[in-house]
């Protein structure tokens, strides 16, 4: 669409390719990789970045082009990738011998690596994330949903130094409102302004869905192209995660229309849909840091999870306040049964149920009528075409005139709820809305901004507003789905007084199934995929031999627990949590009512996020399987206890007593790996589990950097858990490694236990090793025929096991991210390199450079 010679205009929006305009902004380069590492495409700035030009760099391996050290920060970049609409970002890194550093974003676009860098202005402050706690503080603090939004606006707007932040909502149509508004003086406002859905048209709405972040530096800067523009297929690459991707010039046009030089957006995503957005404004162009952009992003993240707890609170103390005004209705006129011949007495009672401006009751024949509404003839051939279209329910629409075109009715009603509160003939109590256009005023001048572009003026703000005025035209505000509810709800109500007068014996068991299907809506609730660790949870626990009703059932309870555990460190903003919190909520979860029969002891501590979310986990497990197999699943208890050592470690004592006799299991499933190994792993603690015949017993240490005390736990910054996705495993049939025994040094659970599968598939039986240390030890006890070395195990290398193997002549393959020269320095230049993240494919191949012994 960038190269478009026909008139720009609204129409055009909707069929602009806007993910493939093959270009990007100039303040930034774009590398395209291949999955084995070779560039495909650049952009036509890279030599103003990285000193070569994009024809020499295609074709040729990025470790060419970049410093090891950076290629190594991609790949674990990339090995964190959440899925395939994430973009993972590092900060300051070299990207070559210049001493200039880099912000760089990394993403996976149709099996290419995308990655897009720009210069790390150090001199430029960075966004204030440590005072993001007090942010959400200022947020939670606001009493209304307008205090909410003016907070929000003012607090982006200190976070990006833009002249005009904007929060911005949809409504059910598309169209969008200004809710509110932080700008500098002197600019004229823009709140309260309504636009078309056209103005952000439907592809734009779903990258906004994918993409929660977008910047745009300078309208005015030229578009570099991404060459060469098209692959072999003739496809024009994806730009839809990109940072740097180039503007439509039909936004273009609008945004000049309005004298804006540069923009930025943070989509609100609210229970899975696009809410709206904070829209930002610059009238000259800007660039914050990609750091001040990455705090941006995530306040716009935290804003919107605040918001929807705001909207569930609200809308559930809505339909409270409207149960309570149901209920007194129903006692009334279960004391008083001749109230529901009077319309009148109805009116009153109903009006602060259900936001209306205008409520008419029509009952066995006679009518009233308050408020807004149609004539009494009007209102009576409504009523006649209710009884033949609506079958009993409650019934809305927002364009009345549009449904009933054969009806008289004024203009300014536009919107109706029928409530049926009776059996044939049928009885209602109509709710009416006026037309949405009428309760709209401009805020702010209406001359600013008047500025025309090329195409005219309709591309402009004021110009967007005649044209939403006449698409809603005729149309009033929607009922809501709560406000459905309270109908459905005062509908039951009425209808069962009506029944208990009449027939109450034959329709009680109608009326408990009505109100036993709200009470199943009203609890029904969706569940938040909040954590990274899913794949791998996912993947680890569908490798045991259970049946598919027992492993959704496994992976359902090891994702609560996690969502309990990620729900308790974000209710103080990622700070550290209590342990007897997190402990009584896993008994809880299974044990209800039972819950003592867990026996705790030991003053309260925190732990950090991490840690938090590990030791969920583990005591999931533990008590899921004592549930299942232990003390738990009969009329024993379990004491568990916990203290603090001389160092500050956390010893934690997990003891069943009074259940079934337990022996050891023959085979170690997923839930028992995480137990024996989750918290060494990745918290390089301890754990030893015993398998006695009065009850299991296990015993934890969780090193002292992860606990705090209850009463210094604010003293402490807290960091976000780190998120990991291992890659993905192919099925393979054959077993190269059938009978050999190999050691894996890993440090990381996930990604080792993803390693073992591959192994064990291939046909070796596996040792695996987190440290120097424990590969050591192993090698001291047991011999191997092969071993797969991580190079980078945290703090330490993996290049002493080497030279143990090397003298035992035991070959090693090394597992890295840095390629093929990380040997070199070192007195191992012969060993094969297996880049990660590790295949089944990998490995098949690097056998083939390996004398394996002769199989068993």
């Amino acid at each position: 669409m960038s190269n478009a010679t026909g008139p720009v205009d609204l129409t055009n929006c909707d069929r602009e390719p806007i993910h493939q305009l093959g270009s990007v902004q100039p303040f930034g380069f774009l590398l395209a990789v291949s999955s084995d590492w070779i560039v495909t495409r650049a952009s036509a700035n890279l030599a103003e970045f990285l000193g070569i030009t994009h024809s020499e760099a295609a074709g040729r391996p990025v470790s060419s082009i970049i410093v090891p050290e950076a290629l190594h920060a991609l790949r674990n970049k990339l090995a964190t990738l959440r899925g395939p609409d994430t973009v993972e970002r590092i900060f300051g890194i070299a990207l070559t011998s210049d001493p200039q550093r880099f912000d760089v974003a990394v993403h996976v676009s149709h099996g290419q690596v995308i990655i897009e860098g720009e210069r790390c202005n150090e001199g430029q402050s960075s966004a204030p994330s440590l005072s993001i706690r007090s942010m959400m503080s200022r947020l939670d603090q606001t009493e209304t949903l307008e205090a909410f939004f003016r907070e929000g606006a003012r607090q982006a707007r200190a976070l990006t130094g833009f002249d005009r932040v904007m929060v911005y909502r949809f409504d059910d149509s598309g169209s969008g409102e200004v809710v509110a508004e932080a700008a500098r003086p002197g600019i004229g406002s823009f709140l309260g302004l309504h636009y078309p859905a056209s103005d952000i048209p439907v592809q734009a709405r779903a990258l906004y869905l994918r993409n929660l972040f977008r910047i745009i530096a300078d309208i005015n800067a030229t578009p570099v192209p991404i060459l060469p523009e098209l692959d072999e297929h003739g496809r024009p690459l994806d730009l839809s995660m990109s940072v740097l991707r180039s503007v439509s010039p039909i936004h273009i046009e609008y945004l000049a229309n309005m004298g804006v030089g540069a923009s930025l957006s943070i989509s609100i995503v609210v229970d899975g849909k696009l809410w709206g957005l904070f829209a930002c404004h610059h009238y000259s162009e800007r660039l914050p840091s990609a750091e001040s952009r990455s705090t941006a992003e995530l306040f716009g993240q935290m804003f919107a999870s605040r918001l929807e707890s705001r909207e569930r609170r609200l809308a559930l103390d809505y339909e409270t306040k409207a149960r309570r005004i149901a209920d007194r209705l129903l006692t009334s006129v279960a004391d008083n049964a001749s109230l529901l011949d009077d319309p009148t007495w109805l009116i009153d009672a109903l009006a602060d149920a259900i936001p209306a401006d205008g409520i008419g009751v029509w009952i066995n024949g006679r009518l009233a009528i308050a408020g807004l509404g149609p004539d009494e003839k009007s209102f009576a051939a409504l009523i006649r075409h209710l009884n033949r279209n609506a079958a009993g329910r409650v019934y809305a629409v927002d364009r009345l005139a549009e449904t009933y075109p054969d009806i008289e009715i004024d203009d300014a009603v536009a919107g109706m709820l029928a409530i049926p509160i009776s059996r044939s003939p049928r009885d209602y109590v109509v709710l009416f809305r006026q037309e949405i256009v009428r309760t709209v005023r401009w805020a702010g001048d209406p001359h600013k901004p008047v500025e025309y572009g090329p195409n005219g003026p309709r591309l402009t703000p004021r110009k967007s507003f005649e044209a939403w005025s006449e698409l809603v035209r005729g149309r009033s505000l929607p009922f809501t789905e709560a406000e459905r509810r309270v109908a459905e709800t005062i509908r039951v109500t009425l209808i069962e007084v009506v029944l208990r007068l009449t027939d109450e014996a034959s329709m009680a068991r109608q009326l408990a199934n009505e109100r036993q299907e709200l009470l199943i809506a009203e609890l029904n609730h969706r569940v938040r995929n909040i954590l990274g660790l899913i794949g791998g949870l996912i993947r680890q626990s569908q490798s045991s031999a259970i049946s598919l009703p027992d492993y959704v059932r496994q992976l359902e309870g090891r994702v609560q627990s996690l969502s309990r555990a990620h729900d308790q460190i974000t209710r103080d903003h990622w700070a550290p949590a209590s342990l007897r919190q997190l402990l009584l909520a896993e008994a809880a979860a299974y044990l209800g009512k039972n819950a003592e029969r867990i026996r705790m002891t030991g003053e309260d501590v925190l732990l950090e996020p991490q840690a938090f979310s590990t030791t969920a986990l583990v005591f999931h497990e533990l008590v899921t399987n004592s549930a299942k197999y232990g003390s738990l699943s009969g009329s024993g208890f379990v004491d568990l206890g916990w203290l603090r050592d001389e160092e500050g470690n956390l010893n934690i004592g997990w003891r069943e007593r009074n259940g079934p006799p337990v022996t050891e299991p023959k085979r170690q499933g997923f839930g028992s790996t995480i137990i024996r190994r989750s918290i060494p792993y990745d918290l390089g603690g301890k754990a030893e589990i015993r398998y006695i015949k009065e009850g299991l017993e296990a015993d934890f240490s969780i090193p002292a950097r992860y606990v705090e005390t209850v009463s210094s736990a604010d003293e402490h910054p807290v960091s976000a858990p780190v998120e990991t996705a291992a890659g993905k495993v192919v099925a393979s049939d054959k077993e190269p490694l059938a009978g050999l025994n190999v050691l894996l040094v890993e440090n990381n659970l996930i990604i080792a236990m993803d390693g073992e599968d591959i192994l064990r598939r291939l046909g070796a039986e596996v040792a695996t090793a987190p440290s120097v240390a424990d590969a050591m030890e192993f090698l001291a006890g047991q011999s191997f025929d092969l071993a797969l070395l991580d190079v980078n195990l945290g703090d330490e290398t993996s290049f002493a096991i080497a030279d143990r193997l090397a003298a035992n002549n035991v070959p090693f393959v090394f597992a890295t991210g840095y390629g093929e020269g990380i040997a070199q320095a070192h007195s191992h230049s012969d060993a094969p390199i297996l880049q990660k993240p590790y295949t089944i494919e990998g490995v098949t191949d690097i056998l083939v450079r390996i004398s394996l012994p002769a199989k068993l």
